[in-house]
């Protein structure tokens, strides 16, 4: 288990103390109105939490994935609904890759209104054909003089509303030189509020406090400072930011899935069926155990992903192994808690299925995690290529 550092220990428990006082109470209530409110919003800036990952140079708190990690835990312990993980973590992940291959102007231009809780910055990979397909993609862009013009669409993306309406915009991914496939993709900033973008929404089975859509890209034309790293060599950069939220999602999924599990428990504990507590029943101790096991080693095997990617980072580390073991950390993660969230709710009978639970929140906003940022037939296929190597691999 990662030995936490005296100043993670203490960004853990501020984080705790405020996810507990200002976001917990409300959970619920921001699910309905769909909207995390601004007071949270410029609380979580205040707390230096919003694209933390960015250097203070450009107004981040530069954090390390590890550090990251502890933020989301505590989030996810005090948001029921998912909705400020999600916040937090495309910022924190997305603003990894910005940081380390955007260009001087550019985080210039969008980390300090990021950092304020000002602009949403957020990922736009996701187009209505496919998902984790990033090759499939239709979007493309054109060179043009000292700018770049951008056509296609995207959906299934977190934070248009806020970005469309408040400003910010998402790193993306686009075909620069479609012949070449993977080998000619180039990741760039996408601001939503460009002449051109159509946004369109959509409703979320969970975490709904923070929007979902796509947008419609027509003939926006960008600057070339918007370009992250080298041009038509994004396919390769897009997946570390892939990799930093996919550790991220296996912290939130465990912390999510153990909180439940602590509030069956109470609940078991109290709760009296023929005469005895309900957490005396065995089914329910076996339960309990298993659920708690793998949520355990979920977290921590989520926190060495983490640190694989620290030291990476420090020039300590193997892009290839730092794969694999991401890809171990997500494969199971939103399964091992929706299964515990499942029976937490279980326990609690009929209040358990009402809306009043938070648990049931919690289930539905871990079920998007099986999906998001890479579902667990493509976490197993990063698995069996690097044990078994590239020439066996099924998809080529």
């Amino acid at each position: 288990m990662i030995e936490f550092t005296e100043e993670q220990k203490l960004i853990k428990q501020s984080v705790s103390e405020f996810a507990q006082r200002k976001i917990a109470p409300i959970a619920l209530e921001m699910e309905k109105n769909k909207e995390i409110p601004q007071d949270v919003i410029k609380g979580m800036a205040e707390l230096g939490l919003l694209a933390c990952t960015a250097d203070p140079a450009y107004g981040g708190s530069g954090l390390n994935a590890v550090t990251a990690g502890v933020i989301a835990e505590e989030l996810a312990k005090g948001d029921c609904t998912g909705s400020t993980c999600v916040f937090y973590l495309v910022q924190a992940a997305w603003g990894f890759l910005l940081n380390k291959y955007g260009t001087e102007e550019a985080k210039k231009e969008i980390f300090p209104k990021a950092t304020a809780g000002d602009w949403f910055l957020g990922i736009a990979t996701t187009e209505s054909g496919g998902g984790t397909d990033v090759v499939g993609g239709k979007t493309n862009i054109k060179k043009d003089g000292d700018f770049f013009i951008v056509n296609g669409e995207k959906m299934y993306i977190s934070g248009v509303r806020e970005a469309a309406t408040n400003g910010g915009g998402h790193i993306t991914i686009a075909h620069q030189t479609p012949e070449l496939g993977s080998r000619g993709m180039t990741v760039f900033y996408l601001p939503l509020t460009a002449e051109g973008i159509t946004p369109t929404y959509i409703e979320d089975l969970g975490r709904e406090g923070i929007s979902c859509g796509g947008f419609s890209i027509d003939n926006v034309k960008i600057p070339k400072h918007y370009i992250l790293g080298e041009e038509n060599k994004g396919f390769y950069i897009i997946h570390e930011g892939y990799e930093y939220a996919r550790a991220l999602i296996a912290v939130i999924c465990a912390a999510a899935g153990l909180k439940s599990l602590e509030n069956g428990m109470n609940y078991a504990k109290e709760r009296k069926v023929f005469g005895q507590p309900l957490a005396k029943f065995q089914e329910i101790n076996f339960r309990l155990a298993e659920h708690y096991t793998k949520l355990e080693m979920l977290k921590r095997l989520g926190y060495e992903a983490l640190r694989a990617i620290d030291l990476e980072q420090e020039g300590k580390g193997n892009r290839f192994e730092t794969s694999k073991i991401v890809a171990m950390a997500k494969m199971f993660a939103s399964d091992w808690a929706c299964e515990a969230i499942n029976d937490a709710l279980q326990w609690q009978g009929a209040f358990g299925y009402s809306r009043e639970c938070p648990d049931q929140a919690a289930w539905r906003a871990v079920r998007s995690f099986s999906l998001a940022e890479g579902t667990r037939e493509v976490m197993k296929m990063i698995v069996a290529r690097e044990l078994l190597g590239k020439e066996l691999i099924s998809y080529k």
